[in-house]
């Protein structure tokens, strides 16, 4: 189980283009991971494309964003290219992350009609690999507006040293 504080769990990932992303890998940035039950569909789209118009800002505090889905590389690649999203999408096929950090598992008439039982969530994880916030089940607004204000809290309590 997750713990906010704690070291968040590493997973290897391939992104839209077939690349392997590591979380470790990005130690030194803020690291906003959001998980989506299915690319394509309207509220997931709303919520990749609230996350790319965040983009600017998220990225001036030192901090990137990752999407995590269990669609296919095409899919993903598809998703990105015609929402012009500045970040990575992740596959996890398997849903080991996803069941890992706790997005797995919501089994709805929505799995009736095609979409995973994945609970849209977000997690931030600090330049040094601690999980700093998650919110297991949120909608498509609240990912993007709670992962800013906790990202504006860490740098107002973390004054840059001059």
């Amino acid at each position: 189980m997750l713990q906010l504080g704690k070291q968040a769990p590493d997973f290897q990932l391939r992104n839209q283009d077939g690349e392997i992303i590591r979380l470790r890998d990005l130690r030194g940035k803020k690291v906003v991971i959001f998980a989506f039950p299915k690319a394509k569909s309207i509220n997931c789209t709303r919520q990749a494309c609230a996350f790319r118009d965040e983009f600017p800002r998220i990225d001036t505090e030192n901090a990137v964003i990752l999407g995590v889905g269990v669609d296919s590389l095409e899919a993903l690649r598809e998703w990105r290219q015609n929402h012009n999203l500045p970040y990575d999408l992740l596959q996890d096929a398997d849903h080991r992350m996803l069941e890992k950090w706790g997005a797995w598992g919501v089994f709805d008439v929505k799995n009736l009609l095609g979409f995973p039982p994945v609970k849209r969530s977000y997690w931030i994880v600090d330049e040094n690999g601690a999980l700093i916030d998650m919110h297991i089940g949120v909608t498509d607004k609240q990912s993007v507006q709670l992962a800013l204000q906790t990202l504006q809290n860490a740098a107002n309590s973390h004054p840059i040293a001059s």
